[in-house]
């Protein structure tokens, strides 16, 4: 396979993984009882992706596992290699609410 045939393999991967990227995404924020588009937007841009390496690939191999495995592998993936980055990023971005205040 030349490398034209790998990137359009890659990018084929990718555009199944972005779909089921969403679908977790939209699934983990109605479990926190809303709709949140903004915090949708955070958790699949690319910016949050690279993180991880070129956004392609990471999404290319989420379109893997789900190929391979399953949507609950796949979902199950990102649980694991992606989440965990992004609730630290969250943490920090929304501070607790202060304690003992005065109003």
């Amino acid at each position: 396979m030349n490398a034209t045939d790998r990137r359009r393999r890659m990018l084929e991967e990718a555009w199944i993984g972005d779909a089921v990227l969403c679908l977790y995404c939209r699934h983990r924020i109605l479990k926190d009882g809303t709709i949140d588009g903004e915090k949708f937007t955070r958790m699949t841009s690319n910016q949050f992706l690279t993180v991880f390496g070129d956004p392609s690939e990471v999404e290319a191999e989420i379109g893997r596992v789900y190929t391979d495995d399953g949507l609950q592998a796949a979902f199950q993936w990102i649980e694991a290699k992606l989440m965990p980055k992004f609730d630290k990023r969250e943490a920090k971005r929304q501070p607790p609410p202060h304690r003992g205040t005065v109003k």
